[in-house]
């Protein structure tokens, strides 16, 4: 038979083997083979026996080959549309090749689904009863019970419309996301020709809105998945940044449609409704009873994204002079967006390799559909100029933890932008907090602004029999305000009522646990005055059972019954280091999807450049030190990008950013806003700093320096009841450094902290080189004597120079404490000035 085999020379070598394995035979085998055969034989032997012709087996043959053709054909019909359904791209890209498929083809990764927007029409006049019956009988009474003078409130009309909405698009997370849950994001537009009129009859005053927009991405979580029906616990909707608007007045309100006046208008309520659905705000809807409706509502932060916005490098000179005849150079400044948190950094003159050098940090708490978006722009009169954009994939830098690196900017020909991006674990318990605050030198000053250590998350819930306030036998309208250090936040104010509940949720980045605590006062908003008070150590936390506590408070100067139901929980920022290969580089695994003028994401690899002047500078883990060289790297040139610039961030107003801005359209107001300050700026990363340290080494050179080495400054410090006002009065320093052998150009820069705004801004005039320089200068601030005793005073000499002069920077600071009891009386006092301010020395 052909199955057999002679046995080869390996058959011999095998000498333990017996005799008898050689000659086995498969019976089964054997038979199953004859059988086959006989079967095969057997037509063919029937067909001579009868005589008839040998087509009829060519017909059997012929019909057993197109049987199985058709099989196959089937088969691989049925695969290749399951294959469609998994992977079209693939599959079409795979099929045709991409010199075939036309320019405007592309794959988005969102799904149409016409057949929700049918169901969404069908049940459009069910909708409309709702939201009218909302108005009538949610809104209506909230409003009259606000103030006596809209008691006579009312809606005259409401219709929303015959539009319904309409869903652009739908994607579905399928990959980083906990299996619990679903997560779908829904491309929302209604363009609706409503009509919803109100009068106040008692002023005779009608308004209204004829028209409304709104386009935007609504997320929707359907969570906890659970095994019974209806199989999802409750349902989650919010929007992950403020959606665009636009509304037509009519009446009174029709004076809003003037032009400067619409911006306004429409940014305050995308304010409104940035409190309630956009995130960290959601609405949920339980399904089941057994659902945690706070943990769903309110859920804690996936993580801390801390941003070192440290410098770029040659960007594009976009001021001209002469009607372009002489090309200068750009005041770049850049905007920084995390969902809804946005944040801007401080312009710089005249530079096309500027450094910032700040800090910010921003709460992330959806993985997917959260990006790290930066644009930069050069600040002009009128417009400001494009010089380059930049997205990042959160995901990517969760993976890697700690990026440190340049990036190429998108749409713009050259530019590059140093940034250093720390992923923070939020972490339940204290083990690591004594090494995070080592990290931020957090455990040495007394400071209560810098780095964060840790996350506080509070989340208000009630009170009960809180007292009437002035008035005897009247309810109050209670709101709560908290703060941590000099950040402060405020609830939402509940009118007539003894038993407010918020249910809002409030989150404080925390210097140093061990030393700050929550401080709450529960006010009546319409007396102002206080309904009660209390203080909450925040190293209570650290003992307590997953750093949580959740029970209700005694109010303190209040009622004997009064409380205060809240849930906090302290979270330890950890920045988790993963240990890796010397050769390593985490720039061929982050992806920087980019926003074309068309909406769509391109993901390209980013690109890592050697920082200049990194030859022989280390970089600490928590403090980038950017070197002085001037020989800059190579830029690599890059395609001319087809579409034109987008516009500067004034036409959608400087709190927001306009990375969508020429896809989507924006509002047309102009809403300027300033610098965000950075939360380690004067303290933690300035090069003035690190310039005034070194300057220090140099004067020292083997001596050793007296106790003040930067020089004192005379302070009267007073608060003015009368007036309502902080006076500071500066008066003279004394044996201030050089800064070049002329001496120095000084003058005094003061902040009333957390306030470090532009306008919160107060200067000295500057005296001519001088160590001692007398300014007797008075100026104040417009603060309550008991908000400005949880306030710092921020104290900084600085050094003028020239015109175009290089020697510019700091000469020393004092951060002065105002907590004191004998503010009101005032005191003159010399203090000690050091490189960051946090060791104030008082000199006697």
């Amino acid at each position: 038979m052909s199955g057999a085999r002679a046995p080869g020379p390996e058959a011999g070598a095998a000498g333990a083997e017996p005799p008898g394995a050689a000659l086995s035979v498969d019976v089964a085998g054997l038979l199953v083979q004859l059988a086959r055969s006989f079967a095969l034989l057997l037509p063919v032997y029937a067909l001579g026996y009868l005589g008839l012709s040998f087509s009829w087996v060519l017909l059997a043959l012929g019909l057993l080959v197109w049987c199985r053709r058709s099989r196959g054909l089937k088969a691989t019909r049925l695969c290749r549309a399951l294959a469609l359904l998994e992977d079209e791209e693939r599959v079409v890209r795979l099929g045709v090749r991409a010199c075939d498929l036309p320019a405007w083809v592309h794959f988005p990764d969102t799904e149409r689904a016409e057949w929700l927007n049918k169901t969404v029409k069908h049940m459009w006049p069910f909708i409309c009863q709702f939201i009218e019956k909302l108005f009538r009988e949610t809104i209506e009474p909230a409003v009259r019970g606000a103030h006596t003078h809209l008691s006579t409130f009312s809606f005259t009309r409401v219709d929303v419309g015959q539009q319904p909405l309409r869903i652009n698009g739908v994607k579905v997370y399928t990959e980083n996301v906990d299996k619990r849950q679903i997560i779908l994001d829904l491309q929302i537009s209604f363009v609706g020709n409503c009509e919803i009129d109100l009068e106040i009859k008692r002023y005779f005053c009608r308004a209204g809105v004829q028209s409304i927009q709104i386009h935007g991405t609504m997320r929707v979580i359907l969570e906890p998945l659970i095994g019974d029906m209806p199989l999802v616990g409750a349902l989650s909707i919010f929007f992950l940044r403020k959606p665009l608007l636009e509304i037509n007045w009519t009446g009174l309100t029709n004076l809003l449609d003037i032009p400067g006046l619409n911006g306004l208008s429409d940014t305050i309520i995308l304010d409104i409704i940035s409190n309630y659905l956009v995130l960290p705000n959601r609405i949920t809807v339980p399904l089941v009873s057994e659902v945690q409706i706070a943990q769903l509502r309110f859920p804690i932060p996936k993580g801390v994204l801390r941003i070192h916005f440290i410098e770029a490098q040659d960007l594009q000179g976009k001021d001209t002079y002469l009607k372009g005849l002489v090309k200068g150079k750009s005041d770049p400044y850049g905007v920084i967006r995390v969902g809804n948190q946005i944040f801007q950094s401080k312009v710089i003159k005249e530079n096309l390799s500027p450094k910032w050098n700040e800090v910010y940090e921003a709460l992330v708490y959806e993985h997917p559909g959260q990006e790290l978006e930066i644009e930069l722009f050069d600040e002009d009169p009128d417009k400001d100029d494009f010089l380059g954009s930049l997205m990042i994939d959160l995901i990517e830098v969760e993976k890697e933890r700690l990026l440190d690196e340049w990036f190429t900017l998108d749409e713009v020909l050259r530019g590059k932008l140093h940034l250093k991006l720390e992923w923070l674990t939020l972490m339940p318990d204290a083990s690591n907090l004594e090494k995070v605050l080592t990290d931020i030198r957090a455990d040495k000053d007394q400071a209560n602004d810098g780095l964060s250590s840790s996350l506080l998350i509070l989340y208000l819930d009630s009170a009960r029999n809180l007292p009437s306030g002035k008035k005897i036998n009247s309810n109050p309208n209670p709101l709560v305000q908290m703060s941590v250090g000099h950040k402060a936040q405020e609830s939402k104010i509940r009118y007539k009522t003894n038993e407010p509940v918020w249910e809002e949720n409030f989150t404080f980045f925390v210097h140093n646990p061990k030393r700050q605590e929550l401080e709450v006062e529960v006010k009546d908003e319409q007396h102002q005055c206080c309904l009660g008070n209390l203080r909450i150590p925040l190293s209570q936390l650290l003992t307590c059972e997953d750093m949580t506590l959740n029970q209700r408070f005694q109010l303190s100067n209040s009622g004997p019954n009064s409380s205060l139901k809240m849930k906090l929980a302290l979270r330890v920022l950890h920045l988790e280091k993963q240990e890796r290969s010397p050769d390593h580089q985490h720039s061929a695994q982050v992806k920087r999807p980019s926003v074309s003028k068309e909406g769509r994401k391109i993901s390209v690899r980013s690109q890592m450049s050697a920082s200049p002047g990194t030859g022989d500078s280390s970089t600490a883990p928590s403090t980038p030190v950017i070197g002085g060289c001037d020989n800059k790297p190579g830029v690599e040139e890059r395609a001319q990008p087809a579409e034109a610039s987008p516009q500067g961030p004034r036409d959608l107003g400087r709190s927001s950013s306009s990375l969508q801005a020429g896809s989507t359209g924006s509002p047309s107001h102009i809403c300027v806003k300033e610098p965000t300050p950075s939360i380690a700026s004067d303290i933690s990363l300035p090069v003035a700093t690190q310039e005034l340290r070194q300057r220090l080494r140099q004067l020292e050179n083997g001596t050793t320096l007296g106790q003040s080495p930067l020089g004192q400054i005379q302070l009267t410090v007073r608060h003015s009841s009368q007036r309502n006002k902080l006076v500071v009065v500066v008066h003279s320093c004394r044996n201030l450094i050089a800064f070049s052998e002329d001496g120095s150009d000084p003058y005094v820069r003061l902040y009333l902290l957390p306030d470090k705004r532009r306008s919160g801004r107060r200067k000295t005039h500057v005296s001519k080189k001088t160590l001692n320089p007398v300014f007797d200068q008075s100026f104040d601030f417009s603060v309550s004597l008991p908000d400005v005793q949880r306030r710092t005073l921020d104290v900084a000499v600085k050094n003028s120079g020239g015109f175009l002069s290089k020697d510019k920077g700091l000469l020393g600071k004092v951060l002065v404490g105002l907590a004191s009891e004998e503010l009101a009386k005032g005191w003159t006092q010399w203090y000690d000035l050091t490189e960051d301010g946090t060791r104030p020395h008082v000199v006697t």
